[in-house]
């Protein structure tokens, strides 16, 4: 028999909501590993925060079946499911007027939470407002509204978090404090589910990625995801443009093809960038080609995400 911590922290399988003649998802099926942080990305409208309410147990779906903490996903279940995870909204709710301190003590009752006091002193400090605890949490900048609103998250201890849009509006330092805080969250075992806008977050943060327009278009490592969809490829510097370029890159082994990116850089395609490398840096030096850079073209998780999301709108527009 399985053991619990061999089964996945959540499991899907061709789940759909309709909300009347509207579909926010359809047929949609994964499976995310305890500890795993696990990106879920898609346009507005997508389906997204539907999702989170559904696995959330705030909605029942329209079809399909799910576990959620290894709890079968059902009315019935509903109480067990929320012993076992958290969820913190784009708006979190605090209460402006109270401290920090007793807006966790007002939720820690509500979960009932043992031994409150300790619970409350443990989650300031992961998230690094233990000296602050006795501030208005209306006096907090949004940056540090959403540490207060992560540790009442975490006041329950969930096995399997979800963060909806856990950085709109924040500066980039106070972004970067919540993503350190969601590698803690990782290192500490928690299953981390991710929804978000920016990509480059996503990137930076996610073992694997859902990319989703109602329907689920692909899943995977981002590094995966890249090779399936682009031709990796090797950009090559020259202090000035080459006289005849097709004779240098011709007989070059592992190329795939090859086009100029301006008057003196030009890109070559290969499936295997480390057996193409070598070989072109020689042809290029016995042209007596001055060569300024040789690295590789990565294609980002955003050239992903708009190649299957821009497909998505294609179909839809046909």
């Amino acid at each position: 028999m399985t053991g619990a911590a061999e089964q996945p922290a959540l499991s899907v399988r061709s789940l759909s909501k309709r909300f009347g003649e509207r579909m926010a998802y359809e047929q949609i099926s994964f499976e995310v590993g305890r500890g795993e942080v696990f990106g879920f990305l898609g346009p507005n409208g997508a389906g997204k925060t539907t999702m989170v309410r559904t696995l959330g147990t705030l909605i029942a779906p329209s079809a399909g079946s799910a576990s959620v903490a290894g709890v079968p996903l059902s009315e019935a279940n509903g109480v067990e499911i929320r012993r076992r995870i958290a969820i913190m909204p784009e708006s979190p709710g605090l209460y402006q007027r109270l401290s920090v301190r007793d807006n966790l003590a007002c939720f820690a009752d509500l979960y009932e939470v043992p031994a409150p006091a300790r619970r409350i002193a443990e989650v300031l400090s992961m998230v690094g407002l233990a000296e602050r605890a006795a501030e208005l949490c209306g006096a907090l900048s949004k940056g540090l509204r959403q540490r207060v609103a992560l540790a009442r998250a975490l006041l329950s201890e969930p096995q399997v978090l979800f963060l909806d849009e856990p950085t709109s509006g924040l500066d980039p330092a106070a972004a970067r404090d919540v993503h350190e805080l969601i590698e803690g969250m990782r290192e500490r075992g928690v299953t981390v589910f991710l929804t978000t806008h920016r990509l480059e977050e996503a990137e930076r943060l996610c073992d694997r990625v859902a990319i989703l327009n109602t329907t689920l278009r692909s899943i995977g490592r981002p590094a995966e995801l890249r090779d399936q969809l682009f031709t990796r490829a090797l950009l090559v510097r020259t202090a000035s443009a080459l006289a005849d370029p097709a004779a240098v890159f011709a007989s070059l082994p592992a190329l795939e093809g090859w086009h100029a990116q301006g008057d003196s850089a030009y890109l070559l395609e290969a499936a295997d960038i480390s057996a193409l490398a070598p070989h072109a840096v020689r042809a290029l030096v016995a042209a007596g080609a001055d060569v300024l850079a040789v690295e590789e073209r990565r294609h980002s998780l955003e050239d992903v995400y708009l190649e299957l999301v821009g497909e998505r709108r294609e179909e839809a527009a046909r």
